[in-house]
């Protein structure tokens, strides 16, 4: 137990057990933490990190120009099946003027199709109205 909360050489984890400790109590169904628990998912973190970082790493540019960047982690999560839950947190980036020309044409084809969708339903009306006249 004293290399767990120890700072020294021989901690077993990387990661620091107080913020972990932190975010699982910032659930409100925890209202305990127990310290192995603790440990256990502070490793936990620890290995899933290194084992995306190194599927980025191997899959993306970075043997290219022997490093990892966030375009390799962002491509990764979007590709890759088992790091798709990470997509939200790891977007690709974009210029913001190339950003302002997408809401723009989601807002023109929104418009556009507002109107089709006024026009069937007219359409609709009319067909209905037809029928009952017979």
């Amino acid at each position: 137990a004293a290399r767990l909360s120890g700072g020294g050489e021989n901690r077993l984890v990387s990661l620091p057990l107080s913020r972990i400790r932190v975010i699982m109590k910032s659930s409100p169904e925890v209202s305990s933490i127990n310290q192995d628990a603790l440990f256990l998912t502070a490793k936990a973190t620890e290995l899933f990190v290194q084992y995306l970082a190194t599927y980025s790493y191997k899959h993306g540019r970075g043997k290219e120009k022997s490093a990892l960047t966030y375009s390799d982690l962002s491509h990764t999560a979007e590709e890759c099946e088992t790091f798709q839950f990470l997509a939200d947190i790891l977007p690709k980036k974009i210029l913001a003027s190339k950003y302002l020309k997408m809401l723009e044409k989601e807002k023109r084809d929104g418009e556009v199709g507002e109107d089709e969708d006024e026009e069937e339903d007219d359409d609709e009306d009319e067909s209905v109205g037809e029928d009952a006249g017979s």
